[in-house]
């Protein structure tokens, strides 16, 4: 919204005897660079206007300029709360398009870090959630557990935050004994963690009454909007791809998807917690059932070569240098692929006209969708009502304008 376009928007509303408040675009509230001119009645909210642009990166179009194994490191930047399961969804995408079939060892270490990656989400959600009605405690709690599966990561793949993992067809490398270590400490610890941070709120007079009727929207509504993940099993929905759609071996492992009734701020919080103990369940099978076998596929093409065998071989330099400068073309196709992301269905919709890089590569980033309901959520609601819908629809910034 224009200057001139808020100040006409500031005389209509004062003519009802209404005042106009921005929340954002930088507000320790609003979970990211994001703009809600919100029409008050008091402390009731009218209207609301949400404002998206202020972190455009521009993602879709440098993905036209750089060759398939970059486009990981873009990946990362969407919900990089979660930044293994968008490399990996990115690295299916492109399998589907290569036909790459993935050993079933590497497909199996995937679900462990997708799975890890979605607990490290839905703890900074809940927490968030947490610390909004003014619970601080329950943060800390659980913020020790993030920090040691952001450990594991450092151990798998040298970052932490936004994380590069993986390669196209299988991964960079396999877990250390060390790795190991340390997903099995926390087996131990996290269900301990999450189980004190559940007493802490779930039963709280004060946080059952700051969050239940909070936010709600109907499946109905949620469906029309494009709903998917937590927010929509909140509402009842039991949509879930790993089981709509199941891919690298989620059909092998038995767990159940969490639904809720009212689809308000307490269900989504509810949800995500038990998804978190389905994840440690997913894991523990994963580990128990883990195959032998290659962690890559044979795709020399996209697969860098080991440096001992670059230094000795020409055939291993020849491909070093093609993946390194991007000189790899891949058939021509259309493909779409999708992943149960943190925060839902996380789409890839990828052209390729035979280049070395994509004609069109379109992601389905789920926050946007979540974010065009966000003002019919919040309408009539008092404005710390709308700090917490926002907490609970995990509203992740860099997803809003890729």
């Amino acid at each position: 919204m224009t200057s001139t376009e808020l100040e006409k928007k500031r005389l209509e509303v004062e003519k009802l005897g209404y005042s106009i408040m921005n929340l954002g675009p930088t507000h320790p509230a609003t979970h990211g660079i994001f703009q809600n001119i919100l029409t008050m009645d008091g402390d009731i909210i009218i209207d609301a206007i949400p404002t998206v642009g202020y972190i455009h990166r521009a993602f879709e179009k440098l993905a036209e300029r750089r060759a398939y194994y970059q486009v990981t490191t873009l990946t990362d930047r969407l919900n990089y709360c979660s930044s293994p399961i968008n490399n990996f969804g990115w690295h299916m995408t492109m399998e589907k398009l290569l036909g790459i079939e993935v050993p079933k060892r590497a497909q199996y270490l995937r679900v462990i870090v997708m799975e890890l990656a979605r607990i490290a989400d839905h703890l900074i959600c809940n927490s968030v959630i947490g610390v909004d009605t003014g619970a601080l405690s329950g943060f800390l709690y659980v913020f020790q557990q993030r920090e040691n599966i952001y450990e594991i990561y450092e151990e798998l793949c040298g970052a932490r935050l936004t994380t590069n993992i993986g390669r196209i067809g299988g991964l960079e490398r396999d877990f250390t004994p060390k790795a190991w270590d340390k997903i099995n400490k926390l087996l131990v610890t996290l269900p301990k963690a999450l189980q004190e941070f559940e007493n802490l709120l779930t039963r709280n007079r004060i946080f059952m009454d700051r969050t239940i009727g909070a936010g709600p929207i109907s499946a109905e509504r949620a469906l029309n909007y494009g709903f998917t993940g937590p927010n929509l099993r909140a509402t009842g929905v039991d949509y879930d791809v790993r089981v709509a759609s199941p891919y690298s071996s989620y059909e092998d492992f038995e767990f159940d998807i969490p639904v809720g009734k009212n689809g308000d701020t307490y269900d989504r919080f509810m949800v995500r917690q038990e998804e978190m103990h389905q994840s440690i369940r997913i894991i523990q099978q994963a580990i128990a059932k883990l195959p032998e076998g290659p962690i890559h596929a044979d795709v020399p093409d996209f697969y860098l070569p080991p440096k001992e065998e670059v230094y000795h071989n020409m055939e291993a330099l020849i491909y070093q240098f093609k993946i390194v400068m991007g000189e790899t073309n891949v058939p021509v196709g259309e493909v779409y692929h999708s992943v149960e992301g943190g925060n839902g269905e996380l789409g890839f919709y990828l052209i390729s006209d035979g280049g070395r890089s994509p004609f069109r590569l379109s992601f389905r980033r789920p926050c946007f969708i979540y974010y065009q309901a966000y003002t019919e959520m919040i309408k009539g609601a008092m404005l710390s009502d709308a700090v917490l819908t926002l907490s609970s629809l995990n509203v992740i910034a860099g997803e809003l304008d890729a």
